[in-house]
């Protein structure tokens, strides 16, 4: 089993995208420095420094472009995550009404992540329009825009912008208008929204690699009664292959596990590369990544199966340890028994940590003081649990760390 993940390990890093490459980091990841506590950690992480050529690493996974300050899954993200050093860039899969593959994080966020209520001739192709909140029952504002509600060129069309939504609205405007403090709209005047295609253009250009997800459909499957699971699944691999990008270079992920065990039966080579998602957290009663017997499938169950790499949310991978410290948690260590190769998600997706970090620090909220535990989780998760690489907002993070500590 150690040898399969250690195997993994040599795969997924590959080296530099491009012979020069020199990554753009900006000053966060030295913000982050200075809010560390004194210590082993800080003064590894202090003794990089601004003055060194900081190059792109496979370890630095970008999670939908650069979300932390530039609207998710745009172009304009791309090249941030791109400049920012990630060695491997994801795009979130979903189609449209004409079958065409697109990306954005799940097929039915449109009303949230674009100006399609702006629109009024796509507004009325939603699923759901606009409906305001009313304060006299407590009925909260909502829509539901899908991209299988539009044709590609009409998705095309669309501006991206920050994930958000106030569920108080009583306008669009006022619906639409609601990106946390804590982001920034500053980048969110031209988010130009991709095809899967585009992506791979796109990233194929830059020398990385791709981790694209297979969305979970949000309707009726088969899709008007003729477009299956099984052909969604093998649509993307296909993309891969006409575009001539080889398998090595790919990593199809998804929540579910029927998608994985398609790609291992009809594309192996693909298939062997593939991410399970965990979010049992959130889908199975009484799951509890301190209790193995709560975990359907177990570990060796998934690796029995083909699996060979799991991605969980960064907070199952740990808890709090002796005096305030952070350690591997018991799904880490099974997870690793077994022989299975880990990625975590998603670093810099909370807001600020000084009030214990929301639910990606849930596990180890008593430890969490402040942003420097960023960069303290980040290290547990590399020395400790051993994690083939981390999807971060903001992949400069995840870029500088990896290089301090020679991270491929």
């Amino acid at each position: 089993m150690r040898a399969i993940a250690a195997g993994l390990a040599l795969i997924l890093a590959g080296g530099p995208a491009q012979a020069g490459d020199a990554a753009q980091l900006g000053p966060r990841p030295f913000y982050l420095v200075d809010q560390l506590k004194p210590g082993p950690l800080k003064d590894t992480l202090a003794a990089c420094g601004v003055d060194r050529t900081y190059t792109p690493r496979t370890f630095s996974i970008s999670h939908r472009g650069a979300p932390l300050m530039f609207p998710e899954h745009t172009r304009e993200g791309l090249f941030a995550a791109d400049r920012m050093g990630a060695g491997i860039i994801e795009c979130d899969v979903a189609f449209t009404k004409d079958r065409q593959l697109v990306c954005r994080h799940s097929q039915c966020d449109l009303h949230t992540t674009t100006n399609i209520l702006a629109r009024p001739n796509l507004a009325a192709k939603c699923t759901q329009g606009f409906q305001p909140a009313d304060p006299t029952t407590g009925r909260k504002a909502s829509a539901k825009c899908c991209t299988s509600d539009l044709t590609l060129d009409e998705f095309k069309s669309l501006n991206g912008k920050m994930d958000a939504a106030d569920p108080d609205a009583t306008t669009v405007s006022a619906y639409m208008n609601a990106t946390p403090r804590w982001r920034t709209d500053l980048y969110a005047s031209t988010g130009t929204l991709m095809s899967h295609k585009e992506y791979l253009a796109l990233v194929k250009g830059m020398g990385r690699k791709f981790t694209p997800e297979l969305k979970a459909p949000q309707v009726t499957m088969p899709f008007e009664g003729t477009y299956t699971q099984d052909m969604y699944a093998q649509q993307l691999i296909d993309e891969y292959r006409e575009a001539g990008i080889p398998a090595a270079d790919v990593y199809p992920q998804s929540f579910q596990l029927r998608d994985i065990l398609y790609w291992l039966e009809k594309d192996p080579d693909f298939g062997r590369q593939a991410i399970f998602l965990d979010d049992r957290d959130e889908t199975t009663k009484g799951f509890d990544p301190e209790k193995p017997a709560t975990w359907t499938p177990g570990m060796a169950e998934l690796a029995a199966k083909g699996v060979r790499i799991l991605a969980p949310p960064l907070w199952m991978l740990v808890r709090p340890g002796p005096e305030g410290a952070i350690e591997p948690s018991t799904y880490a260590r099974e997870a690793k028994k077994a022989g299975l190769g880990l990625i975590a998600w998603s670093l810099e997706r909370s807001g600020p940590l000084k009030e214990g970090g929301g639910y990606y620090y849930q596990s180890i909220k008593p430890v969490v003081t402040g942003d420097g535990d960023i960069l303290r989780l980040l290290d547990v998760l590399h020395r400790q649990v051993g994690v083939l690489g981390v999807f971060s907002d903001w992949p400069a993070t995840t870029t500088f760390y990896a290089n301090c500590v020679g991270v491929p």
